[in-house]
């Protein structure tokens, strides 16, 4: 009985849905042309430009900036909320917890992005990278927590509860072994709430202010302004870095797993 070439047709055409336009932009960062309809010759002029425009730079500095710091206060306070959630998720009052860190999830970006914006305005605070920060820690804040939870549920308490009986107090317990232990949840939750503070446009364009453009929020002006090869070659350099990181990432977890079971 031969096989259906359906199902390998259709993983074909939906990789092509989602592989094809990024092939193209790609291709596209090295066409000479002004524009991408016609092919006018491989150039490299537009990196060029790109490494002479400060305001791009500036912006990916300005997001390199906020992520790393939302990434830091995300992991404290979802990693808090998660363990204080997982302990005590029986009583009435953490199922009510349980609905504040689901909320940012369901709750529309532009409806978040106004309601912070009408808050920041009626709170006094200036627009600028402190109220990109808060934003941005309000919703990645949820996704660290649910990242965490669910490494805390194959979690044993007993592996604490011996900790102490040998003498660890509840500091060393918890670095010494509960941290350790949360290790791959926390790297995960991390690198969610890195890469959701980079992208995140909607929430951005309503609580930036004057001198707080993000990447994002510049790549809009310039879409607007007509520099699509400039974005193209700025995507691709984006893309390059995210591929190095993932390979670079998965080399160390093999070198640290060969390294494991040796």
């Amino acid at each position: 009985m031969r096989r259906s070439r359906f199902p390998f047709i259709m993983t074909g055409l939906v990789l092509a849905f989602f592989y094809l336009p990024i092939l193209i932009l790609v291709v596209d960062s090295f066409n000479a042309a002004r524009f991408g309809g016609a092919w006018r010759g491989f150039s490299l002029k537009w990196y060029g430009r790109l490494f002479h425009e400060p305001a791009i730079w500036e912006a990916a500095r300005n997001t390199l900036v906020i992520a790393l710091l939302v990434t830091f206060i995300s992991l404290i306070l979802g990693t808090t909320a998660a363990l204080a959630l997982h302990r005590f998720a029986r009583s009435r009052l953490q199922r009510f917890h349980y609905t504040l860190v689901y909320t940012p999830l369901v709750v529309p970006e532009i409806l978040m992005g106004i309601s912070l914006l009408m808050a920041f305005v009626a709170s006094g605070i200036e627009l600028g990278m402190l109220t990109i920060i808060l934003a941005h820690v309000s919703f990645c804040v949820s996704y660290v927590a649910l990242v965490v939870l669910g490494r805390l549920q194959d979690f044993d308490y007993t592996i604490m509860e011996a900790a102490h009986d040998l003498g660890a107090s509840g500091w060393t317990a918890t670095r010494r072994v509960l941290l350790p232990m949360l290790a791959p949840g926390l790297a995960a939750a991390g690198l969610i709430a890195f890469t959701l503070s980079v992208d995140d446009f909607v929430i951005t364009f309503f609580v930036a202010g004057p001198g707080a453009t993000t990447l994002p929020i510049r790549v809009y002006s310039m879409i607007k302004h007509g520099a699509t090869p400039l974005i193209n070659a700025l995507s691709t350099l984006l893309l390059a870095l995210t591929f190095t990181t993932v390979f670079v990432s998965q080399r160390l977890s093999k070198s640290g797993a060969l390294e494991g079971g040796q």
